[in-house]
């Protein structure tokens, strides 16, 4: 008898958060799962942006047909499509700061029950620096994060208060993980769906931050 899945996997979460995007948004996705988010746009007419120059990606190349120029700001490597656009880091970021962007999909390592998120750097380890995160999170209308829920010690990665180097204060406005969705709201989160095969009590009891009803 077949085991039945509890939670999402990578690309349930990738498409979760397809579901946020609405036609013709401008989007720009991080590092991670979130860029999984491209194969599931689908017949949306969004425009995904790339901090490294690029608008207008497609999903990832099939086996083969990998073009080495055509990356992410994740180093993936991916397609264009025939309205894509190319230009440089300056122009890139003034798109961002300048409120162009309607939302980002980004990774965490931690999130807070206040929004803030933690997305960069890990104290003592070599990390590649901040790139367009900070950026990101304050020059966009709405941050979606995607993660798993818990670390691999299976410890809350929705906290109450964040313990690493913050990226941003407040930012966050949506939280989807491989157990379910959440918003920050006044005085805490709040449970929008649950993931397959998981119960409120299952969050609840993974989540140190305050679950408010």
């Amino acid at each position: 008898m077949a085991v039945e899945q509890k939670g999402w996997d990578r690309n349930q979460m990738a498409a979760r958060a397809a579901e946020e995007l609405e036609d013709g948004m401008y989007v720009n996705l991080g590092i991670g799962i979130p860029t999984l988010v491209a194969n599931y746009v689908g017949d949306k007419d969004i425009t995904l942006q790339s901090e490294n120059g690029m608008l207008g990606m497609g999903p990832f190349p099939y086996e083969g047909e990998e073009d080495a120029d055509l990356i992410n700001a994740g180093k993936q490597t991916i397609t264009e499509l025939n309205r894509t656009s190319y230009f440089d880091s300056a122009t890139s970021f003034a798109m961002i700061r300048g409120g162009k962007i309607a939302a980002a999909i980004l990774g965490a390592m931690e999130v807070a029950e206040n929004g803030d998120l933690a997305n960069w750097m890990i104290p003592k380890k070599l990390v590649k620096g901040m790139g367009g995160a900070m950026d990101l999170v304050a020059g966009v209308g709405r941050v979606v994060v995607v993660m798993d829920h818990t670390n691999k010690a299976g410890e809350s990665k929705v906290l109450k208060a964040c313990t690493l180097p913050l990226t941003g204060k407040g930012v966050v406005d949506r939280i989807i993980t491989n157990l379910g969705v959440l918003d920050v709201v006044p005085g805490g989160l709040k449970i929008v769906q649950l993931a397959d095969g998981i119960s409120e009590d299952e969050l609840r009891a993974s989540t140190e931050a305050t679950i408010v009803n």
